[in-house]
C-alpha cells in the first residue's frame, strides 16, 4: 500500500477465456470469464472489442482548429468534433490521423505527432483512442467521405474552441479529452525549432 492509501490494493483477476457472442461491422461483443486470485470465484463479464480510434487536432498557421460537424446516430443529433475515425489493424496512429484528416476535411500539414493515447471506457472496452497533433495545415486534397458521411468542415480560433469545450458547446467525451491534452501544448512556453511553437502562433489570433 502507498503511504497515502487508506484501503488495500485491489487484486488482479485472472482471465480464463473469452468468446465472441455477437459481431457487428464496428465491434465484437465478447464474454470474458475471470477468476479472482484470492477468493477463487469465477464470473463472466462483457467486453466490447473494437479497433483503435484516432482523433486529430489540426492547427492552421494563423491559429485555428479544423472542426467537423456531423449527424451522430447514437445521440440522434449533430455533434461538433475534431476529425477522426477508426484505425486499420496495425496502423500507426500518426499515419491514421493524417489519413482521416485528409479524407474528412481535405487538409494536410506538417510536424504530425502523437500527443496522447487513452482508454475510452476500460470497464467494458478493450481499445484505445489516440490523439494526433498536426500543425500548419492547409487545404490540399479532395474530400473522400464514406458513403454515409455528410460533414460540415469549419475553422475556428483555438481560444474559441477551448471556450466551447469548457462551457458545454462540445460534448463528445473523446474530443474533450483530446482538447485537454492540446490545451497544455497550446499554453506552454514556446520551444525552439524544429519543435512546436504553438503559443507564438496563438498570440496572432
Amino acid at each position: 500500500m502507498s503511504a497515502d492509501s487508506t484501503s488495500p490494493r485491489p487484486a488482479r483477476w485472472q482471465k480464463l477465456s473469452q468468446t465472441t457472442q455477437a459481431e457487428t461491422p464496428i465491434f465484437k461483443l465478447d464474454q470474458a470469464r475471470f477468476r479472482h486470485p484470492v477468493r477463487g470465484t469465477e464470473k463472466n463479464f462483457v467486453v466490447i472489442n473494437s479497433p483503435d480510434w484516432v482523433n486529430v487536432l489540426a492547427v492552421t498557421p494563423d491559429g485555428r482548429l479544423v472542426l467537423v460537424r456531423q449527424f451522430r446516430y447514437g445521440t440522434n443529433a449533430f455533434s461538433l468534433e475534431i476529425p477522426g475515425g477508426v484505425m486499420d489493424p496495425g496502423e500507426d496512429p500518426v499515419t491514421a490521423g493524417l489519413r482521416e484528416l485528409r479524407e474528412e476535411t481535405g487538409y494536410t500539414g506538417e510536424g504530425a505527432r502523437l500527443l496522447a493515447s487513452v482508454h475510452p471506457n476500460p470497464a467494458i472496452q478493450s481499445n484505445r483512442s489516440h490523439f494526433v497533433l498536426v500543425e500548419n495545415v492547409h487545404l490540399a486534397h479532395e474530400l473522400d467521405w464514406d458513403p454515409d458521411e455528410e460533414i460540415e468542415v469549419s475553422l475556428q480560433p483555438v481560444e474559441q474552441v477551448l471556450e466551447m469545450a469548457h462551457s458545454g458547446g462540445i460534448t463528445h467525451a473523446l474530443v474533450l479529452n483530446a482538447l485537454m491534452f492540446f490545451e497544455r501544448e497550446w499554453r506552454a512556453p514556446p520551444r525552439v525549432p524544429p519543435y512546436s511553437s504553438l503559443r507564438s502562433r496563438g498570440k496572432s489570433v
